[in-house]
């Protein structure tokens, strides 16, 4: 053996020292080392991936007809709502756009299901840049946005009662191009707060008002998430992988945000209210949770639940609770009767209309029509029966403490999307800041199958005929 070989080094068959082999820098890492770079990795890439897709499709969408309302065809006229982006738009066909909104979709799952290991200052800035993103980009997807403004305009200009009659009544109005054909002829069935609230912008440009409506999305999108940050703590859960939950989701951001929808606003206050709950602030709780429904009727999910929470004294918090709401209810009642006097009152039946209307793009509807049968009112009232044993044995189930009061909300709130007859895609975003809240993991893939069946009806929805369906 020779003396002169270097330390580690082998001998070969004739006694001649070989060089060591080397080893890769993988190798030097010790295993639970390696065993937690793959997950971090693959978070990080999927929850970036997130806005960078979402740029691509803002970019699209100023140029291309199946991201945008239905209603915007002529391009000349949608030029003061393209935003910034139109000077690098791109156009895509609808095969390319399904292959992004999928992609789009996977990113995000991968992402919450990665979110444990991605670091939480990626987390933050990759939701920052997604909404802001959508926020500079075109409206995207829904005719809603055009509908507030028209229900505004009603009563802000026309004094016409937006609960009684429809946006037909307003025909030679500028507005009335963009305004959902779906819509043109259905009262408002948004609360009466949001309708005051929508009479501020009233006489504005239908771009500027565009603009404002999302405006208001992406402030309350971001608060609502800052909620769930400061809840999520309280809750003992992961406050990244909440924000991710809700902040990453194509159709709270890309639909909600890009589309200015209400449901963000209504949200930013049911989530307060939910804070206050835990926060032991319940007359605070109470009033926040009901304003939520002055804003959209889906609000009032939560409030039976949080009545029934188990924080504090359990007799006096529930008084609290019981007395914001009152207040805050006889508030609006009376607001309402001296802008809309009794009109408010047909809401519930026209919410019950657009309901009985919905076809193919809800669970029980696409059962239906599937199967070739027709709907009958027996089967919708059959339908609102199973929707009322399910929540009603969730109240209960939570009185004897059996179910946290946040798991039994999620839970009804998945029961309303579940049971819908006429489910649009940013919907979901209801069903979010409860889940967030919690570390279940059943209510978590529940989370998922609500998002992948928005998903499906968005995707569909970027095919020029839904007849395939």
């Amino acid at each position: 053996m020779s003396l002169e070989a270097p330390l580690g080094a082998a001998l070969d068959a004739s006694g001649g020292a070989t060089a060591p082999p080397r080893l890769s820098a993988r190798a030097l890492l010790p295993e639970h080392l390696r065993t937690a770079a793959r997950p971090r990795l693959i978070g990080v890439v999927a929850t970036v991936s997130v806005p960078l897709l979402g740029l691509l499709l803002c970019m699209a969408g100023t140029r291309t007809p199946s991201l945008v309302p239905q209603s915007i065809a002529l391009w000349p006229l949608a030029s003061g709502m393209a935003g910034p982006l139109r000077y690098v738009g791109v156009g895509l066909s609808v095969g390319e756009v399904v292959t992004a909104l999928v992609c789009l979709i996977a990113a995000y799952l991968i992402a919450i299901r990665y979110g444990d290991h991605v670091p939480a200052r990626v987390t933050v800035w990759a939701v920052v840049a997604f909404t802001v993103i959508v926020l500079v980009g075109p409206p995207m997807f829904s005719t809603d946005v055009f509908s507030y403004q028209a229900y505004a305009r009603m009563f802000a200009h026309y004094h016409i009662n937006p609960y009684t009659h429809g946006p037909n009544v307003i025909q030679l109005d500028p507005l009335y191009n963009y305004i959902g054909a779906k819509w043109i002829a259905t009262p408002s069935v948004y609360g009466p707060l949001f309708t005051l609230l929508s009479a501020i912008f009233a006489m504005t440009s239908v771009a500027f008002n565009e603009f404002a409506f999302k405006l208001i999305a992406t402030a309350a999108s971001a608060g609502t998430m800052v909620l769930i940050w400061r809840a999520a703590k309280l809750r003992g859960v992961s406050q990244p992988r909440a924000v991710a939950l809700f902040g990453l989701n194509p159709l709270v951001t890309l639909y909600g945000v890009g589309g200015g929808h209400n449901d963000l606003l209504m949200l930013l206050l049911s989530t307060a209210g939910v804070y206050a709950t835990l926060t032991r602030r319940d007359g605070t709780a109470g009033g926040l949770i009901t304003t939520a429904t002055a804003v959209k009727l889906t609000g009032a999910i939560a409030l039976p639940f949080a009545l029934l929470s188990e924080t504090g004294h359990e007799r006096s918090r529930r008084k609290r609770f019981v007395f914001g709401t009152a207040a805050v209810t006889v508030l609006v009642a009376a607001v309402s009767y001296v802008a809309f006097g009794t009109g408010v009152l047909h809401l519930s039946s026209t919410l019950q209309q657009v309901q009985s209307e919905g076809a193919w793009q809800s669970l029980p509807g696409f059962l239906f029509s599937v199967a070739r049968i027709p709907v009958s009112h027996m089967v919708q009232l059959a339908d609102e029966a199973v929707l009322a044993g399910i929540v009603g044995w969730l109240l209960w189930q939570v009185w004897q403490r059996r179910l946290d009061w946040i798991e039994g909300a999620a839970w009804a709130t998945f029961a309303v999307l579940a049971t819908a007859w006429s489910l649009l895609p940013w919907y979901v975003c209801w069903l979010m800041p409860l889940v967030a809240l919690t570390s279940n993991r059943r209510l978590w893939r529940i989370a998922t199958l609500a998002t992948l069946m928005g998903s499906t009806i968005m995707i569909a929805g970027a095919f020029p005929s839904w007849g395939w369906l």
